[in-house]
C-alpha cells in the first residue's frame, strides 16, 4: 500500500477550491432566483395594469358607439349636421382602435407571463 504522508497541502487546496465553487454556485443560483422573481412580479404588474386599462378603454368604446348612434338619430331627424356625424364616426373609430390596441397589449403581457412561468392556458 502506497499512501502519501505529505502532499504539500494539495488535498486541503482541492477541498477549499471545491467549497469556493459550491459557494459561488449557491450565490449564482440565488441571483437567478431573485431575477426570476423580479421578472415575474414585473410581468404580473404589467398584466394587471393592462387589464385595468382595458376596462376603461372598453367603456370609452361603448360610449363612443352610443354617441354615434345618438348623433345618427339626430341627423336623421334633421337636428344634427353631417359634420357632427363624421366627428362621431371618427371618435368611434379611434375609441374602437384604442380598445383593440389595449386588448393586444393585455394578451401580449399575459402571454409573456405565461411563457415565463410555464403555465399556458387556453383563451
Amino acid at each position: 500500500m502506497n499512501l502519501p504522508v505529505w502532499n504539500w497541502g494539495a488535498t486541503q487546496s482541492r477541498i477549499k477550491q471545491a467549497e469556493l465553487r459550491r459557494s459561488q454556485a449557491q450565490r449564482e443560483l440565488s441571483l437567478a432566483q431573485r431575477k426570476l422573481l423580479a421578472e415575474i412580479k414585473s410581468l404580473y404588474a404589467e398584466s394587471e395594469t393592462a387589464l385595468n386599462e382595458l376596462g376603461g378603454l372598453s367603456r370609452s368604446a361603448e360610449l363612443a358607439a352610443e354617441s354615434l348612434r345618438l348623433t345618427t338619430l339626430r341627423y336623421k331627424n334633421g337636428e344634427a349636421t353631417v359634420l357632427e356625424v363624421v366627428d362621431a364616426q371618427t371618435t368611434n373609430a379611434l375609441a374602437s382602435s384604442a380598445y383593440q390596441d389595449g386588448a393586444v397589449r393585455y394578451r401580449v403581457s399575459l402571454a409573456n407571463l405565461q411563457t415565463l412561468t410555464g403555465v399556458l392556458t387556453s383563451p
